[in-house]
């Protein structure tokens, strides 16, 4: 049997994922209450469904794709209606910290449904990209799984909840990270002087590094806003370690700062795109 399934927003990645599953033949439901025409226009481009939050929650799968800080907030939305309807699984797919998992895994578990702890490690679906991967761990984490068959690679992560998001938090820490770093000693360089001499270095001695910033650095001014809660999870993820911790805060403060001038000046992120020009 096809599964019905829920995304309750309609970003980049959750219109994105629910056209390759209505490409792959799946319904899938959506909630437009209180979005924008923006939002509506992705849901249409990708056959999603509007429907009222008692029906949306009575899909077989609901997954939950939403920007880091609004993923506790969703499962306390959806709690009552789920409470009322047939039992669905609810996988949580945000960027998310294993203790934030388990909170949300609470107010999922409270309403009778099954929780399921996922990852997102990849870019928004789109033609001739296999990705992205969705991590699931959990009790029910198989059962999720079955998207595999729709069009959505899925992958097991052996585990209790909490390790999908675990696995998450290491691999965004690494390549967002970098991201960060990358932006950080540009910005240095350029202020001092030196951009062209680090280009032509980075060029010869470390080519592959500067192809992946060139495709990094850039496609990230948009997404710096959406980044910010995502460092203050990882930043709690590394709190056992307090150099850890400090250095993605730090990296949450930079991506706010990029955000904002994304959003004003453009000074610093016009600096970024011009080393790569």
């Amino acid at each position: 049997m096809k599964p019905v399934v829920g995304i309750i927003a309609q970003g980049q990645m959750g219109s994105a994922v629910a056209k390759r599953l209505t490409d792959n033949g799946l319904t899938v439901l959506t909630s437009l209450e209180g979005r924008s025409a923006e939002s509506a226009k992705r849901a249409t481009a990708a056959r999603m469904e509007a429907a009222a939050l008692e029906r949306f929650c009575e899909a077989d799968i609901i997954l939950s794709i939403v920007p880091p800080g609004d993923a506790e907030a969703l499962a306390q939305k959806l709690a009552p209606y789920l409470t009322q309807s047939r039992k669905p699984i609810y996988a949580d797919c945000n960027a998310v910290n294993p203790a934030t998992v388990e909170r949300i895994a609470s107010l999922i578990d409270a309403t009778g449904a099954r929780f399921v702890d996922g990852g997102i490690i990849g870019g928004p679906p789109k033609p001739n990209y296999d990705g992205p991967m969705f991590y699931f761990s959990g009790a029910g984490a198989h059962a999720a799984a079955v998207l595999n068959n729709f069009g959505l690679p899925c992958k097991i992560v052996e585990g209790p909840i909490g390790a999908a998001s675990a696995l998450k938090m290491s691999y965004a820490g690494i390549t967002k990270g970098l991201t960060a770093l990358a932006s950080v000693m540009l910005l240095a360089a350029t202020r001092a002087g030196t951009a062209e001499a680090l280009k032509a270095e980075l060029a010869q001695s470390q080519p592959q590094l500067l192809a992946w910033f060139e495709r990094q650095v850039p496609s990230m001014f948009d997404k710096a806003y959406r980044w910010v809660a995502e460092m203050e999870e990882i930043a709690a993820f590394v709190s056992e370690d307090p150099a850890g911790e400090k250095l993605f805060d730090s990296t949450a403060e930079l991506y706010r700062r990029l955000a904002a001038d994304v959003a004003g000046a453009k000074s610093e992120t016009d600096m970024l795109a011009r080393f790569f020009r």
